[in-house]
C-alpha cells in the first residue's frame, strides 16, 4: 500500500499532464483549421511578433497580406515562410510596403490589400512605436508621431477596410495592444496616450460591428519580449516600485502572443489579457484602489529624480 501510494502521485502528474498536451494540441489543430483559406492581413510583420503570427498562420493554410516599411526585409519573410512550409498545403504571401505613420498613404495601401484577393477576412493590427522621456523633454511633434503610428494609422487602416467585412457580414479586427493601454506608466507618456486611445476605440468599433457580424478583438500582453531576453535576478532590497516594474516588465514571448491570436480568431473571443499576477494586480489596484496606486507610482518617480541628483 505504502509503495502504491507513492507512485499515485507521478502517476496522476503525469497522466494530467498528458491529457494537457493533447488537449492543446486539438486547440492548435482547430484553430488551424479555422483560419485555412482565409485572408489575413497583418501589419509591421517585421517585428518579433509579426513574424510569428506570420509563421502561425502561414503554416495554418491562410493567404496573408504581409506589410511592414522594408521591402527587402518583407521579401526575407517572404523566403523563410515559403521554404519552410509546404507549397501544396499553404498559399503564396502578397507583400505590401506600409508605414502607419503615414496616414495620407494609408487609404491607397488599404485598395493595394483589398486589390490582393478582393477581401480581408481578418485584420490583425500588429505595429506599435515606443517612446520613453519625461513629458516636458518630449516635444508636442514626437506627441503626434508617436499617436499618428500607435493610433490615427491602425484606425486609418481598419476603417479603410471594415466596409468590405460589413457588406460580406462577417470578418475580425484585432488590436495587439500593450498593458499601457490599461495602465499609465510614467516616462512613457506619449506611448501610454496611444495605447489608451486605440484601446477605447477598438472598444466601441465591437459594440458598433456586432450586428454585422464582425468580430473586434484585443489582445493585450503586459510586455513583448525579444527572443534573447532574459529577466533579471531578483533583488531583496529593492524598493516596492522597483520590484513592480520588474515584474511588469516580465512579458510574454513572440511566440506565445502569435498561437493567442490564433486561438482568439478560432473562439471569437473580444479581449485576452496576458500578463502575470504581479501585472493583473497592478490593474486591479489602478481600477479599484486608485489613490494607492498612484502613491506607489508617484514614490517610485521620486526615488529616480532622487538617485538622478545624486549622480
Amino acid at each position: 500500500m505504502g509503495i502504491l501510494a507513492v507512485l499515485i502521485l507521478p502517476l496522476l502528474v503525469v497522466v494530467i499532464s498528458g491529457i494537457v498536451y493533447i488537449y492543446r494540441t486539438v486547440v492548435q489543430m482547430m484553430s488551424k483549421s479555422a483560419v485555412r483559406s482565409k485572408v489575413v492581413v497583418i501589419t509591421d510583420a517585421l517585428s518579433g511578433m509579426g513574424k510569428e503570427c506570420s509563421r502561425v498562420f502561414h503554416t495554418g493554410g491562410a493567404r496573408l497580406v504581409l506589410c511592414g516599411k522594408h521591402l527587402d526585409k518583407l521579401e526575407g519573410l517572404y523566403d523563410s515562410l515559403t521554404s519552410a512550409a509546404d507549397p501544396t498545403a499553404t498559399f503564396t504571401p502578397k507583400l505590401v510596403l506600409l508605414d502607419l505613420s503615414d496616414v495620407n498613404c494609408i487609404q491607397d495601401v488599404a485598395k493595394e490589400i483589398l486589390d490582393c484577393y478582393g477581401c480581408v477576412d481578418i485584420l490583425i493590427n500588429n505595429a506599435s512605436t515606443k517612446l520613453k522621456g519625461t513629458v516636458q523633454n518630449i516635444s508636442l511633434e514626437l506627441d503626434k508621431k508617436i499617436m499618428d503610428a500607435n493610433y490615427f494609422g491602425p484606425i486609418t487602416l481598419t476603417k479603410a477596410l471594415i466596409p468590405n467585412m460589413i457588406s460580406r457580414r462577417t470578418g475580425q479586427v484585432i488590436l495587439v495592444n500593450n498593458i499601457q493601454g490599461k495602465v499609465g506608466v510614467p516616462f512613457r507618456a506619449a506611448y501610454a496616450a496611444s495605447k489608451h486611445a486605440a484601446l477605447g476605440f477598438f472598444d466601441c468599433l465591437r459594440a458598433e460591428l456586432q450586428e454585422f457580424g464582425v468580430c473586434v478583438s484585443t489582445v493585450t500582453p503586459s510586455f513583448i519580449c525579444s527572443y534573447n531576453a532574459q529577466p533579471q535576478p531578483s533583488n531583496l532590497e529593492s524598493s516596492i516600485w522597483k520590484f513592480l516594474c520588474r515584474k511588469l516588465a516580465y512579458g510574454v514571448h513572440p511566440v506565445e502572443v502569435a498561437d493567442e491570436i490564433l486561438r482568439t480568431v478560432n473562439r471569437k473571443k473580444q479581449e485576452v489579457f496576458m500578463a502575470n499576477p504581479i501585472a493583473k494586480a497592478a490593474v486591479y489596484i489602478r481600477t479599484f484602489f486608485p489613490e494607492l496606486f498612484f502613491a506607489v507610482v508617484a514614490a517610485g518617480v521620486k526615488e529616480k529624480q532622487k538617485m538622478e541628483d545624486e549622480k
